[in-house]
Parts: structure tokens; sequence; C-alpha cells
């Protein structure tokens, strides 16, 4: 049996109130769960200290068992101290441009790259002649 530690969410419609259960994870959402550790009220300010409560010594002691909170989860427990922060994810790979559109992109960039030496080419090459011709001219 995998046990999560997550929401259930309770509460009249667009009124939510979750408790925070430690639950096997097969049971549905707001069905059965094993033990209740705490509450979130998401109606509440933040500064609110009735916001998230929870029983820090249970969720320990669910922890060491091998109970794997929910990300949402993990976070609210990240800021308590009790487990790890969850690692930011990057943008999926799938909405990454494909083959092509790459090999456009990096076409596009290195016409860009010789453009610019090329103006910083020109650029140079008129400043050095300048003098020269200033100095012919007197």
């Amino acid at each position: 049996m995998s046990v999560r530690i997550r929401l259930s969410r309770g509460g009249s419609k667009k009124r939510p109130f979750y408790r925070v259960v430690a639950a096997d994870q097969r049971a549905p959402r707001d069905g059965r769960f094993i033990e209740r550790l705490g509450s979130y009220n998401p109606m509440l300010p933040q500064d609110h200290a009735d916001r998230f409560t929870i029983n820090e010594e249970r969720v320990k002691y669910w922890l060491s068992k091998g109970a794997q909170p929910t990300e949402r989860l993990q976070k609210m427990l990240s800021a308590l101290g009790l487990v790890s922060a969850p690692a930011l994810r990057e943008q999926p790979n799938k909405s990454a441009p494909k083959a092509k559109a790459q090999e456009r992109l990096k076409e596009k960039e290195e016409k860009a790259k010789a453009a610019a030496e090329a103006a910083a080419q020109a650029a140079a090459a008129p400043a050095e002649e300048a003098p020269a011709e200033e100095a012919s001219a007197e």
C-alpha cells in the first residue's frame, strides 16, 4: 500500500476548504483516508494563522514511513522545513520547435551575426581612412 499526503476537498461550490490527509493513493480524492493531518483554507489571507494548519509530528511520522506528499503539499511543507522544495520544471520539450524550425532559427542567427560583423567592419574601415584623407587635404 502506497501512502500519499494530499489535499481532500470540502466546502461548498466556489468556497473551497481542504483537509490535509494521509491516504492510500488508490482511494478517491475526497474519499477514504487513513488520518487527518491538518487543514488548508485558501479563502483566508496569506498571512492569516488559520490558512494552513498542520500537525507536524504526525506529518514527520508519515514521511518517515515512506508517505509521499503531492507536489502542492510538498511546496507548502517545504516552507515549514519538513521536506525539500520540489524541483521547478523546465518548459516541456513537447512545446519546443521541431527540427526544421530550429534549423531556420540557426540560419537566421548566423545571417544576423554575419550582418553585424560586416557592419562593424564597415564602420571601422572608414574611421581609419578618414584621418588619412584629412591629412592629405592639408
